[in-house]
């Protein structure tokens, strides 16, 4: 077994910004709802990078937000989760994203992956099948540009980045994506639902997502400290029976929506979904008793909640928030800051 992490966890929020609203509310909530988040003391607020689908996330362009989101907030860290790289000018990442660093002092995290809907890479001028290679040459060139190498032609990136580098993340569903996020000394980030092999559905969480740990593990360079983010479904309720109301909605558009896409989602019943969609609902107690079980949390330095795929209305958003931070993470022993 590989070397498992030192101390508590750290708590962070996650949002793909999917509340049930027009855009510009949409925003609006999700800086109402990480101001909550840092106002109870979680340490980390992710958003995600969804293009043209508003039903998947309805987030383009997720550092002109945290931008704003700087100067709305004073302490939380503000982090993408995750940029699509192969859809982008790498440069023009590593511009903008120093600039919001600079503007937020310092709490800028950059995660990346290569993921996002196939279809959507067709307007930027790419193709789905080649990602993979895309990533990585284009990652090169973000970390060239961020550790002021030579970009062509004599130019070096302005503003410099500082120490920007150092606090890049990669997102994966394969081992050999932990490897190579290792590699680089980076952060690891875990997604909330993973697909299960073909021949075995039912895995637990654990069982997909310690192999890509272990091989993150093994190739970090010896004094650097891990740095692993598991994002998982999570919902707080005063009562279990107001939970398992939003989950009926959203749990079965959830369902389906995966199902559109060639995902196998075994079961039909509430609970079955539950259980297929990695998703912690109920009590503070309950809630803190199922994240109990998922033995891949163990490992984490970093547990990100988000409410997706419950979506639940703004304010039971905001009551989940708080009840996370001030009765489910001292259960589990989750590290948070000052209540604001």
């Amino acid at each position: 077994m590989t070397e498992e992490r030192h101390g508590a966890p750290s708590v962070a929020l996650f949002t793909r910004l999917l509340d049930d609203a027009p855009p510009a509310e949409r925003y609006a909530l999700a800086v109402a709802q990480i101001q909550q988040a840092e106002r109870v003391g979680i340490g980390r607020a992710w958003v995600a990078q969804h293009h043209f689908h508003a039903a998947e996330g309805g987030l383009p362009a997720p550092l002109v937000l945290l931008a704003h989101l700087g100067a709305r907030t004073t302490r939380i860290r503000l982090a993408t989760g995750i940029i699509t790289l192969p859809l982008e000018s790498p440069v023009r990442v590593a511009e903008d994203a120093v600039v919001a660093d600079l503007l937020s002092g310092g709490r800028i995290d950059l995660g990346l992956g290569s993921g996002g809907t196939p279809s959507s890479f067709v307007p930027f001028g790419e193709e789905a099948k080649d990602k993979a290679a895309v990533y990585e040459r284009k990652l090169g060139i973000l970390l060239d540009a961020l550790e002021g190498r030579d970009l062509g032609a004599g130019n070096v990136l302005y503003p410099e980045g500082g120490d920007l580098g150092r606090r890049v993340w990669q997102a994966t569903f394969s081992a050999a994506g932990g490897r190579r996020a290792g590699e680089h000394g980076h952060g690891l980030l875990l997604s909330r639902t993973q697909p299960r092999p073909a021949d075995d559905l039912h895995a637990p969480l654990s069982a997909v997502q310690d192999p890509i740990i272990d091989a993150y593990l093994d190739a970090l360079p010896e004094g650097v400290a891990p740095r692993i983010t598991a994002s998982r479904t999570v919902f707080v309720a005063d009562d279990r029976a107001e939970a398992l109301r939003f989950a009926e909605v959203g749990l079965r558009r959830a369902a389906e929506g995966f199902r559109r896409q060639g995902q196998v989602i075994p079961g039909d019943t509430l609970d079955e979904l539950i259980v297929a969609l990695d998703t912690h609902l109920g009590t503070p107690e309950e809630v803190a008793e199922s994240l109990a079980a998922d033995a891949a949390l163990s490992r984490a330095t970093e547990i990100a909640f988000q409410v997706h795929s419950v979506d639940a209305p703004h304010e039971h958003v905001l009551r989940s928030i708080e009840l996370f931070a001030e009765q489910v993470a001292p259960l589990l022993g989750y590290t948070v800051k000052e209540r604001v």
